[in-house]
Parts: C-alpha cells; sequence; structure tokens
C-alpha cells in the first residue's frame, strides 16, 4: 500500500492541534512553536503533492478509498485535481504566515471581559481549521466533504467570539458583546446553510445510491443515471445555497464584515483567504460536477447576483472608516468576481476564477496582515486616526501599498492575471455582462488609492509620530506575500499550466466549449 499523502496532509495539522492545547498553560512560547513548525511540516507535505501531481495525468490523482459506513455507501474517498491542488498549496502556505503574524495575539491580558485568551487554545483551533480545509479540498466523497464543511464552523466560531481584535473603538464590555455577536452571526448563517445542504446531501443519495462524486459523474456521463429536471434543480439549489453563503455571495455575505471586523488580523485572513475558498472551490466541484443541467438553468440568476456583488461590495468599500472592515466588503466583491467567472462557463472564465481564489488569498493576506501591524501599532482600526504614517514607518506604508495596488489587480501583481481572465472569460459569453463587472475595477482603484491617502500621506498626526517601521518577524511575514504577488503577477505559467487541464474537465461536465470569435463582426 502506497503512502496516504492526502491523509497525512490533513492529520498533521490535526495531531498537531491536539499537542498544541496540551502543552502546559506556563509554557505558551513552546505552544508557538509547536504550532509554527507542525505548520511548517504540513506545508512540506502540501508541497510533496504539488511535486507529485502530474497536470496531464488523471483528472484525480493520489486517490485513496475505504470503507467507512457500508450501509449508507458513505467511503472515506480522497484524490485531488489541478484545482484542489493549488487551494491545498495555498492553505499550507498561509497558515504559518498567520501563525507568525499572531504570535502575541492570544496572550493573556487583565481586563476582566478579555481574561480567557489561553494562548494554546488560539492556535490549536488555528491548526484545526488547518486540518478541516485541507480534507474538504481533498474529499472526493460528498458526504465526507459535508462533515468537514460544516465541522470547521465550531474552531472558527471560537476564534471569532474569544479571541478579537484587541483595538476595538469603546469599552471592554461592548467589545465582548460585538464579538459574540460577530461570532453567532457568523455560525447561524453557515448552519442554516449547511442544514439546507444537508437536505440536498440525503436527496442526492435517494437519487444516486451513492456519495461518490466520481461514480455519480460518469454515471451522468454514460447516461446511466438520469435525474428528473425539477430533482436535480432542486439538488443544485441546496448544495449553492450553502457554499453562496460560505463564498460569500450577496445577499448571503452580512456575516463577513462583522466576522472579519471583530475578529484579529490573522483570523480575518483565515476567514476570507482560507475558509471561504472552501466554497467557491465546491462550486467548482460539485455544482457543476454534479449537476450540470441545474448549473446551467441557474448561471442567468448567479451572474446577476455575482455583478450585485461586485458593485455593491467594491461601493461599501468606498465608504468604510474602518480598515479592515473595507477589506471585509472589498472581498465581497472580489468573490463576485470569482463567481462570475465561474459560471460564465468558459476556460477562460474559469482558470481566471481558480487563479482568483489563489491570488486573492495572498493579496488579502499580505494587505491585512500589514493592516492588523498598522492597528496594533495605534489602537485603532478607524482610518481617520492614522496620517502621515509613510514619513515614520517607510517599510509598513510600502509593503501596504504593495497590497493593496493588487488588491485593485494593478498590471505586474498576481491579481491582474485572475481578472483579467475572469473579464475575457465573462465577456466572450456574456459581453453585457462583462462590460458591467469592470465598473468593480474602478471603484478597486477609488477605496484603495483613497484607503492609503488618508492613513499614509499627509501630515504626520501626533499619535503615530512615535510609530515604529516593521520589526523582523512582521517582515518575515510579509515578504515572501509581496514577492508571490509579483512573482506571480511576472510569470503565471506554473499556476496556469496546473489548474487547465482540470478546468478541461469540468468544461467537459458541463458540456460547454468556448464560443468562437466573431470575426466578421470584428471586421
Amino acid at each position: 500500500m502506497s503512502f496516504p499523502l492526502l491523509t497525512a496532509t490533513a492529520v498533521l495539522p490535526a495531531v498537531g492541534a491536539i499537542a498544541t492545547a496540551a502543552v502546559p498553560a506556563a509554557r505558551r512560547t513552546a505552544a508557538k512553536w509547536l504550532a509554527l513548525l507542525v505548520s511548517l511540516a504540513t506545508l512540506g507535505l502540501a508541497v510533496t503533492v504539488l511535486v507529485r501531481f502530474d497536470p496531464d495525468g488523471d483528472r484525480y490523482q493520489l486517490t485513496e478509498s475505504h470503507a467507512w459506513i457500508k450501509e449508507f455507501g458513505v467511503r472515506y474517498e480522497l484524490g485531488v485535481d489541478g484545482i484542489a491542488v493549488a487551494l491545498l498549496a495555498l492553505t499550507a502556505l498561509l497558515i504559518p504566515f498567520i501563525i507568525l503574524a499572531g504570535w502575541h495575539d492570544a496572550d493573556p491580558l487583565e481586563t476582566k471581559s478579555s481574561r480567557w485568551r489561553p494562548t494554546q487554545g488560539f492556535f490549536a483551533l488555528i491548526l484545526a481549521v488547518e486540518a478541516m480545509v485541507i480534507i474538504s479540498f481533498e474529499a472526493t466523497d460528498v458526504f465526507l466533504f459535508y462533515i468537514f464543511f460544516e465541522a470547521m464552523l465550531i474552531p472558527m466560531y471560537f476564534l471569532i467570539g474569544g479571541f478579537g481584535d484587541r483595538a476595538h473603538a469603546g469599552t471592554d464590555e461592548n467589545a465582548s458583546a460585538q464579538r459574540s455577536y460577530a461570532a453567532v452571526k457568523f455560525l447561524l448563517y453557515n448552519l442554516v446553510g449547511g442544514l439546507i445542504m444537508l437536505a440536498a446531501v440525503i436527496g442526492l443519495y435517494v437519487v444516486a445510491g451513492n456519495f461518490s462524486l466520481q461514480e455519480i459523474s460518469a454515471a451522468r456521463a454514460d447516461g446511466s443515471l438520469d435525474m428528473a429536471t425539477n430533482t436535480e434543480r432542486l439538488l443544485f439549489l441546496g448544495f449553492f445555497f450553502a457554499f453562496a453563503v460560505k463564498a460569500p455571495l450577496w445577499p448571503l455575505h452580512t456575516w463577513l464584515p462583522n466576522a472579519m471586523g471583530e475578529s484579529t488580523a490573522p483570523v480575518a485572513v483565515l476567514i476570507t483567504a482560507v475558509v471561504d475558498k472552501v466554497g467557491t472551490f465546491a462550486m467548482l466541484r460539485f455544482c457543476l460536477g454534479l449537476f450540470p443541467e441545474a448549473s446551467d438553468w441557474a448561471t442567468p440568476v448567479i451572474l446577476v447576483l455575482a455583478l450585485i456583488s461586485i458593485i455593491y461590495g467594491a461601493l461599501l468599500a468606498v465608504g468604510q472608516r474602518d480598515i479592515k472592515r473595507l477589506v471585509a466588503y472589498a472581498s465581497i466583491s472580489h468573490f463576485g468576481f470569482i463567481v462570475l467567472g465561474i459560471f460564465a462557463m468558459t476556460s477562460q472564465g474559469q482558470s481566471g476564477a481558480t487563479l482568483y481564489m489563489v491570488n486573492h488569498g495572498i493579496s488579502t493576506a499580505a494587505l491585512m496582515l500589514v493592516a492588523g501591524f498598522l492597528i496594533s501599532r495605534r489602537g485603532s482600526r478607524l482610518i481617520a486616526d492614522y496620517g502621515g504614517v509613510q514619513k515614520v514607518a517607510p517599510v509598513l506604508a510600502g509593503t501596504f501599498l504593495i497590497g493593496g495596488l493588487a488588491t485593485l489587480s494593478l498590471p505586474g501583481l498576481a491579481p491582474f492575471v485572475s481578472e483579467f481572465l475572469v473579464l475575457v472569460g465573462a465577456f466572450a459569453r456574456y459581453p453585457v455582462v462583462g462590460i458591467i463587472a469592470t465598473v468593480g475595477i474602478v471603484l478597486a482603484a477609488l477605496y484603495t488609492l483613497v484607503l492609503y491617502q488618508r492613513t499614509m500621506t499627509g501630515p504626520v498626526k501626533a499619535e503615530v509620530s512615535a510609530m515604529p517601521d516593521l520589526r523582523v518577524r512582521e517582515l518575515v511575514v510579509v515578504a515572501p506575500l509581496i514577492a508571490l504577488l509579483i512573482g506571480l503577477g511576472v510569470y503565471p505559467k506554473p499556476l496556469t499550466d496546473l489548474v487547465n487541464p482540470a478546468v478541461e474537465h469540468t468544461m467537459s461536465d458541463v458540456q460547454k466549449k468556448d464560443p468562437r470569435p466573431d470575426v466578421e463582426a470584428a471586421k
């Protein structure tokens, strides 16, 4: 039996979470180092998966399949395609930076309302989320995927509610209440989506007789499984609703600004750069793979929702006074682009959407983590409390600028390639949709540059006059992310070569081909 590499990639952070939680209370530093070493070892396994994966080989590779609950046809079934490998690598890459950035975020506080901040629990919960996200990307059994899709909500709930932002404007009691509200809202929204999905998962079993993604897709392709039109549409809606909440897609997005605003900056990155990617990934793997006809049927409405997310999120980002909430609304706009690329039903659009998931994760991590370093120095999330930072902390301001420019998809930085492919793919099949979506680019430039201008330029405010520049630990966090943004912006070929074959399989699932250019119209 070959080494179960995919299982090891998910089990290692899970075991690390247990070991970190078991470290004695007085050994906080030891718990931090243990969590960091486990995350680096997990990254090593993820790199091994990346190296061993052959983009031109079988669709699902490094597969594992074992009987689990025979009576209900549930199997422990894992496998990765190019899209899953890219997102698995993103997750494993970001977790060490999240741990380093949050090195002191869970240290004990003296205030009564915030006395519950066990360091070991904070880092153990981060590793637990990593394990559940990784196995969600690997699972090819629908029931197995569902279990971890839902289970990751519990550690995230405690990370949001138990380890909130220390720079909250107001009293300690008010800060605690806001954190609790954000955590409960996050949990309820996602639980409702998950319960609806559970009904759809049960319905899928009744129709197909098993939960295997590969078997169901093969049966759909050879005609041995023929779902009634209304049945397929209802099942699709059950799955899509849960994924749209997780993504998040308008109008199911309202939990995100609260959750990101009240979380520490590293946890905010964990939410939007890691956990939320499970929703858009699942749209590609499960919605399009299991319900191709229903996906085509729902496409017009989903494209409208994606456009609303793009414009609405960007407009609200323009009007924000809170730095972290601004990044949250910008992410809602970016997720609109990802969903647009997925349901444009073109290879360019879906390749762009996959690249967008990866590049958005890197760019948002860079911007939010630098913003977190900024906020920790001043003790405020309000944009109006800053000014002239670039004169006293030029390295911090410079990295903040690069993260912001990546967020607005400046050419030469990684997100530009993603956004360009999404717009090309959308325009090829839905020209009007592509044109409207470009408004989001203009608005992104507005909210990003205004944010930088108000915080980093102008007269130096007295409160920031003694602000220190980035420290060594913070540079270790930010520098690799900036390097990736530039590297993948200049040379994205390794990433496109990885995901394009998987996109071709997805296009085959939905029986779509790219529209041919209208040469006569171009003349």
